[in-house]
């Protein structure tokens, strides 16, 4: 794969040396994203200036996402690329190291305060980031569920391409503020949604624990039989736990996940009675004619189905 890859760098730089030095700014620049929701940051970001290749698609999930030649061959010739960090991205340094890019890595949880993920039920799962010294507790690597960190995100974005794009950067900070406008927007929505719910309601259950951020945002409770990442099956003990204190806290929704597998919830939603209360979108955008085809569109599509299955509206 390595050899076809320095093929086409090859190629690609006489086809840039054809057009002369003073058309190097003429083309967008080309940015690879890890995965959908970078990818929306970046375009809102970038405008018409960056062209934008995602390597994890609509509905894709990150944690076990196995890259291909042709995300090598993005990765050779992209300017900039924008990852997560955080060990979300658990197959970035092997494709870094098959492409031998020498694009800028941009880490947009730079800056992110990152919290630990509970280990009540996935107790083993450390995949997501360094033991933190007791073997029990990783670093949730989901900040962007946070709209608070969705804005340090954007900011990481428009210095990414500033530092590339100088000439652009006016522009890219100009979008950068104003689609942070909209994020402003979004979050008074979420938090006036989360309001109206009663506070001894405020108990949900999901696939994967994605949602730390947002609960120490926005104070509702996550339930999940997964941990931080969706690689390893939570076992048969881990579940009847969970079952165990769904019953005790009296859990007002269950939620499927757009990137796993419902079987599991609907287990858990048959043996607790609490019926299935519709998707969430957590790692992942939705297809473009989907619920959740942007960030934003996520953010409101998944507070309107939590307030609608607790509320029954």
């Amino acid at each position: 794969m390595l050899k076809s890859i320095r093929a086409a760098l090859a190629m690609s730089v006489i086809t840039l040396s054809a057009f002369g030095a003073s058309s190097a700014f003429a083309a967008p620049l080309k940015v690879v994203a890890s995965f959908t929701i970078i990818a929306d940051f970046a375009k809102n970001v970038g405008g018409d200036r960056v062209n934008v290749t995602t390597i994890v698609g609509p509905d894709g999930d990150t944690h076990v996402y196995e890259p291909s030649p042709a995300d090598a061959v993005a990765m050779a010739g992209a300017d900039v690329v924008l990852v997560n960090g955080l060990h979300f991205e658990g197959f970035l340094q092997r494709l870094i190291d098959a492409s031998a890019t020498k694009a800028t890595i941009s880490v947009l949880t730079k800056g992110v305060t990152p919290i630990s993920f509970k280990p009540e039920f996935a107790e083993a799962d450390t995949a997501e980031g360094a033991d933190t010294g007791g073997g029990k507790t990783a670093t949730d690597p989901h900040a962007f569920q946070s709209i608070a960190n969705a804005k340090i995100y954007v900011k990481n974005v428009a210095d990414a391409f500033c530092a590339t794009d100088k000439e652009g950067c006016d522009s890219y900070k100009a979008n950068a503020a104003s689609y942070t406008q909209k994020l402003d927007a979004l979050e008074s929505d979420v938090q006036t949604a989360i309001q109206s719910i009663p506070e001894n309601k405020r108990v949900v259950i999901t696939s994967h624990d994605a949602f730390g951020y947002f609960e120490q945002a926005y104070g509702l409770t996550f339930l999940a039989p997964e941990g931080v990442s969706t690689e390893s099956e939570p076992s048969a003990a881990d579940v009847a736990k969970l079952v165990s204190q769904v019953k005790q806290d009296k859990a007002a929704a269950i939620f499927i996940e757009n990137i796993t597998n419902p079987r599991l919830i609907e287990q858990i939603a048959s043996e607790t009675g609490i019926k299935v209360g519709g998707t969430l979108y957590s790692d992942a955008l939705s297809q473009p004619d989907g619920p959740a085809a942007t960030y934003i569109d996520m953010m409101h599509n998944n507070i309107a189905q939590i307030k609608g299955a607790i509320l029954g509206s």
